[in-house]
């Protein structure tokens, strides 16, 4: 039996819509992965706290508000410094395309913007995660 990926979905900053988080979250428990949803508001260093405490494969962040060249590095950075390199991590929300080169060199396994089909985000985790 090959064990479950972990998946945790966080909502940094004062984004207060998480409808495409939960969707999200929900396609993922639905393809077989176990996913922990932080909520609303939370820091980049309690989502990389939540991730070491429960030992996830990735985060997932879902960002709308336009912060995400702010906050999706220091998520990076703060999983770094707590012993999580290995921990992938990916964006969904409303990401400019000019933005998502940069966020693939801060540490992001893969930008999902509006429109992703959720298997093709199951997909990625799982080949990234797994190398298949």
């Amino acid at each position: 039996m090959t064990k479950k990926i972990r998946v945790l979905i966080a909502k940094p900053g004062l984004d207060g819509h998480d409808r495409g988080a939960k969707v999200v979250a929900r396609a993922l428990r639905d393809r077989g992965f176990e996913v922990i949803y932080t909520g609303l508001h939370q820091t980049p260093e309690q989502i990389a706290a939540a991730a070491i405490q429960e030992g996830v494969d990735a985060v997932g962040l879902s960002i709308l508000s336009g912060s995400h060249g702010t906050l999706v590095p220091r998520v990076v950075e703060q999983l770094r410094e707590r012993g999580g390199e290995k921990i992938l991590v990916f964006v969904g929300g409303i990401i400019p395309a000019e933005d998502i080169l940069t966020l693939k060199q801060a540490g992001v396994m893969e930008v999902f913007t509006p429109g992703s089909p959720t298997s093709r985000i199951a997909d990625a985790i799982k080949q990234a995660v797994e190398g298949v």
